[in-house]
């Protein structure tokens, strides 16, 4: 892949040895990551090609979601079709609670079995609260209990805050999430059901006679490569959206939440998905396999140990702020012996201007024996009359 600007050789000329960092799957950062400013109240957008936080406001402090927790319930369902036990053709009985929902509605009739596709329609087009209702019992006995199950599957998925008390994301006391984990369960419905999916693109669906538009509005605005996910709303919550698009390769989720209207969610997350294609870009700095950096070992059989990435390295930058990236490998060394082939012993760490630090796992690749005895008794040797600086 090219890279005008910011040549490969360049970064690898940039690469310094520095203390271990932590590996951070999603950074926790306090506050906004990028210079960019948004009206959200909480705010997150991250490209998913390469796991790239691009803005995070307020992005850890718990809120409620109102319907867009539906898209855990969405998770749970299509896990169970994906297992087997719910078929799209299976009919599934209204009761009574479901029946009397308020809110949003699919508008079913009590005692009625309806096609779990057609549920499916009413939660993701229509946002459903008594489609919801009708899942969680059939699933789980109770809406209490198929809350407790979204609360061990948030968990299950490292959504380590958020907190279940209905299917529906009825204004509840111990019903909250966050922005950042919003995209993550995003994210893990488009990963772990591409088969599914496809329901968050549908605009329209038609129950009982009632047409109903879907309520994501990016759907109907012409932005490019939209096909998800879910709009929420309540007096407290204010007006929300976690959104999904995907171009040329590259999906980027934004999720806001605290607007004054559902113009406003509609046109700042445009916004946002809008910024985040023009003014940033993927590059992909190592191929799986390949040499990143070699490190000196201590008391080995070899020397030097090349550091590798289990998978492709791909970031995503700013484009006007090439020259402002930083590049450091970070470890304590001289790495100790034995040395396993795809021990992690290193991180890879990005820094850029406004942007929360990018860090990828750098393991051995391959295994380096620790010395025998006379080995070890002449490494040390050497080392008491030559001295090694770095060694502790």
């Amino acid at each position: 892949m090219t890279m005008p600007s910011w040549k490969l050789r360049e970064l690898r000329r940039a690469c310094a040895i520095g203390l271990t960092a932590l590996l951070i799957a999603m950074s926790v950062g306090a506050g906004r990551a990028s210079a960019l400013d948004t009206s959200a109240r909480e705010a997150f957008v991250i490209d998913l090609s390469t796991g790239t936080v691009l803005l995070s406001k307020d992005a850890d402090r718990v809120m409620p979601p109102a319907s867009m927790s539906k898209i855990m319930t969405m998770y749970l369902v299509f896990e169970r079709l994906k297992n087997g036990s719910l078929q799209l053709e299976d009919e599934l009985l209204v009761s009574e609670k479901a029946w009397r929902m308020g809110g949003s509605k699919m508008f079913i009739e009590v005692g009625n079995r309806i096609r779990v596709e057609d549920l499916i329609r009413g939660v993701v087009i229509q946002s459903g609260n008594d489609a919801c209702v009708v899942f969680a019992e059939a699933i789980a006995g109770s809406e209490d209990a198929f809350a407790a199950l979204m609360t061990e599957k948030a968990r299950e998925l490292g959504m380590e805050t958020s907190e279940f008390a209905n299917s529906t994301g009825w204004p509840h006391p111990n019903h909250y999430m966050t922005a950042r984990e919003l995209a993550l369960l995003g994210a893990a419905l488009i990963r772990d059901f591409p088969e599914y999916y496809h329901y968050f693109a549908e605009t329209e669906f038609t129950w009982n006679d009632i047409k109903q538009h879907n309520r994501n509005p990016l759907l109907y605005r012409g932005v490019p490569g939209v096909d998800g996910l879910k709009t929420g709303h309540t007096e407290e919550a204010g007006y929300g959206l976690t959104a999904s698009a995907e171009r040329s390769g590259r999906r980027i989720m934004v999720v806001v939440n605290g607007l004054d209207s559902d113009r406003a969610r509609a046109e700042e997350a445009g916004r946002l998905l809008e910024w985040g294609f023009r003014d940033f870009e993927s590059r992909e700095l190592f191929t799986a396999g390949e040499t990143v950096e070699t490190v000196e070992t201590w008391m080995g059989t070899a020397d030097q140990v090349a550091l590798t990435s289990e998978e492709d390295i791909r970031v995503t930058l700013p484009r006007s702020r090439s020259s402002d990236v930083t590049v450091k490998v970070t470890y304590e060394g001289p790495i100790q012996t034995p040395i396993a082939a795809g021990q992690h012993i290193a991180d890879l760490r990005i820094e850029a201007e406004d942007m929360e630090p990018i860090i990828f796992p750098l393991v051995a690749a391959e295994e380096v024996e620790r010395q025998g005895p006379i080995g070890r008794f002449f490494t040390g040797i050497t080392h008491m009359v030559l001295g090694s600086a770095g060694i502790n």
